[in-house]
């Protein structure tokens, strides 16, 4: 009976170090990944690695210049959970009731998105809005929402959007990586019939399929039980769990046009989960898959190929 009692105590001692490493684990990767602070656990992934032509363009490229001499006008607004959010906005040179709103990439922030709004502002005459998202830049928010709560936000700068423009604004969304994931999130909401389209340039399906991916690529650990961990932690102390996070599940419902581009050689967001989202999508929706480009290199590397396919895809669900 001692011998039998002395190995309950040995085993079940063993299950709750077992289970207080696993929740010290997710917690060091919500703090890695979730949580507001300094990041540099990104820094020299090569999944990210980029040509030095590229490179050039995203860190000294003529956008920055252009992007530079704008006169963006500062817009805030206060989200559902009461944080100030703020964006950026720039009027285009003629009269317009056309806007396209961006969301930036992770621990990017809203001017970025000059990359691709310069060609809307100079070449389609559209208004550009481009927020910083929760978490980011100069928007209040203690931890990231990887799309999720982001998608309310966005919700409430396309209100803002019609409150200035009135009824008969069209808006398009596009987004980058999280800000891609962002704008599917967004689409699976109840939005007015002023959302005319969307661009998502190399999203992911979902949080915990991102995480699942990324958590073995990074760290040759398994998604279980780790992720499944961090996520409950996540759901503690930023409100959301990583299923729920589906951009998946909402572009399965939606009505709105998307078109999807990624670079065939991305190993950071993997090219098939926008085959995957493309595949589910229940709206009209178009996909350019781009050769030799990595993440978030589509429009770098294949300039005109992008902004041909994208106007394409805009001339046909935007008036002109």
């Amino acid at each position: 009976m001692k011998r039998k009692k002395k190995w309950i105590w040995i085993v079940s001692s063993i299950a709750i170090l077992l289970i207080i490493i696993n929740f010290a684990a997710a917690y060091f990767f919500y703090q890695l990944a979730i949580e507001r602070n300094v990041k540099d656990f990104l820094s020299g992934n090569q999944d990210l690695e980029v040509s030095a032509e590229t490179l050039d363009v995203l860190l000294d490229g003529d956008w920055r210049n252009w992007s530079d001499e704008q006169n963006y006008e500062n817009w805030n607004i206060t989200s559902h959970d009461g944080l100030n959010l703020e964006g950026y906005f720039l009027r285009s040179k003629e009269p317009s009731n056309k806007v396209v709103i961006m969301a930036h990439g992770y621990l990017g922030k809203g001017k970025d998105m000059a990359l691709y709004g310069e060609h809307y502002v100079e070449q389609l005459g559209y208004h550009m809005l481009t927020p910083d998202l929760r978490g980011h830049g100069q928007s209040d928010g203690d931890y990231i929402g990887f799309g999720w709560h982001d998608r309310l936000d966005m919700m409430d700068w396309i209100d803002k959007v019609i409150e200035r423009f009135g009824d008969d604004v069209e808006i398009v969304l596009q987004g980058v990586s999280m800000g891609a994931s962002t704008m599917l999130m967004t689409s699976g909401e109840e939005l007015p019939s002023n959302v005319k389209a969307i661009v998502a340039d190399c999203p992911y399906t979902s949080v915990a399929d991102l995480f699942d991916y990324q958590i073995d690529r990074m760290y040759n650990l398994p998604s279980f039980p780790f992720i499944p961990s961090t996520s409950l932690i996540t759901q503690m102390f930023a409100g959301y769990s990583f299923n729920e996070a589906s951009a998946l599940d909402q572009v399965q419902t939606t009505d709105i046009p998307i078109f999807y581009v990624h670079g065939k050689e991305d190993q950071f967001v993997p090219t098939e989960m926008t085959e995957t989202l493309y595949e589910k999508t229940s709206s009209p929706k178009e996909l350019l898959l781009v050769d030799s480009a990595g993440h978030g290199e589509a429009f770098v590397t294949k300039e005109n190929l992008y902004i041909e396919k994208l106007n394409s895809f805009l001339n046909k669900y935007v008036d002109e």
